[in-house]
């Protein structure tokens, strides 16, 4: 099954959740969708802007060390929580083997704590490093953020969605589901920035993508 099948399958399945906590994450979703401007974000031919961020054990890592052994496959994932993140994360795993073979290092990058996403790595079965990107200041520098209105905040809270917790930070902000290859100079060679977090790139592209470089 592919990615956009299982992500589907959510989007399928959540209809069945009770009106109250359906609709406004629908709205939210939807609209926000409609309004983000994707001509602000990150684009490719840019530099990308360096970070050092620490990984799921506390670590610090660079990009420039990163990309001091080749290119780069950077994904952004709003949280454990999300489904469709966990989903695309596994599917990435999945392909790991090919693309380390094709000499690319997979990162992905949170605003949730080293702790929750050391948290969300085990759970997945996640072999790639797992960057915490606290108060989404990298996330901000690219243009990818989703500043969640508040009238979520108390379906958040009934169904256990704590990102005060998870991210140490109460702004409710998330990232823009986005996944970037960046070539071994630090350039940004193709971007997938999709509002709508229900879709994600699949990773058969992302290799098509490495295959071009």
């Amino acid at each position: 099954m592919s990615l956009k099948d299982q992500l589907e399958a959510v989007i399928t399945s959540f209809a069945n959740a009770p009106g109250e906590i359906r609709d406004p994450i629908n709205k939210a979703r939807t609209d926000f969708a409609k309004t983000f401007d994707v001509s602000g974000a990150i684009q490719p031919g840019q530099k990308l802007p360096e970070f050092q961020l620490p990984d799921s054990l506390n670590k610090t890592v660079s990009s420039s060390d990163l990309l001091s052994k080749g290119p780069l496959l950077i994904t952004f994932y709003r949280g454990g929580w999300c489904p469709f993140c966990n989903l695309a994360l596994h599917a990435l795993q999945t392909k790991l083997p090919e693309i380390k073979a094709k000499g690319v290092t997979l990162v992905a990058i949170t605003p949730e704590l080293p702790d929750t996403s050391l948290t969300t790595a085990e759970k997945q079965g996640l072999e790639y490093p797992v960057l915490s990107d606290v108060g989404n200041k990298y996330a901000r520098q690219l243009g990818i953020i989703f500043k969640q209105p508040d009238t979520l905040r108390p379906i958040f809270e009934k169904i256990g969605n704590d990102l005060a917790k998870f991210n140490g930070d109460d702004s409710f902000e998330v990232p823009v589901p986005a996944t970037l290859l960046v070539d071994r100079d630090g350039i940004v060679r193709r971007t997938f920035v999709e509002p709508d977090y229900s879709k994600r790139l699949e990773p058969s592209v992302a290799l098509e993508w490495i295959d071009s470089l």
